[in-house]
């Protein structure tokens, strides 16, 4: 198991940045696939972006595609997403997860391990 704790969120205009951190404990974290997540009021969680243990096989979804950059630093167990050009519809609590699998998933249930999640405020 891996405890995961997000950091980086806060209010922002849109066509702002921020970047997102996940800092990981647990001398695993260099093997588990990574993930990012979200979730706005009334709606589901949804699917933002992984990559493999390595930083390889990044995935995205369409909707923040050429926007988001999710990469990772092993020796600093972190994780981190880069988000640019961010739009109100971007506004959700934000989710880091470690899966085990050796593979990149857009699926939830795929994954093993979450953080608390870290509020990300985009106004227009």
């Amino acid at each position: 198991q891996v405890q995961l704790v997000e950091s980086g969120g806060g209010l922002v205009q849109a066509g702002g940045s921020l970047r997102l951190s996940c800092a990981a404990s647990g001398r695993t974290f260099s093997s588990y696939a990574m993930g990012w997540f979200r979730q706005a009021p009334g709606k589901e969680r949804e699917f933002v972006a992984a990559l493999r243990w390595n930083g390889g096989s990044t995935y995205y979804a369409d909707s923040v595609k050429g926007r988001f950059t999710i990469s990772r630093d092993n020796a600093k167990n972190t994780l981190y997403l880069q988000m640019n050009v961010l739009k109100p519809e971007d506004t959700a609590v934000y989710y880091c997860a470690a899966s085990r699998k050796w593979y990149t998933s857009p699926r939830a249930d795929e994954y093993d391990d979450w953080g608390q999640g870290t509020q990300v405020t985009v106004s227009s």
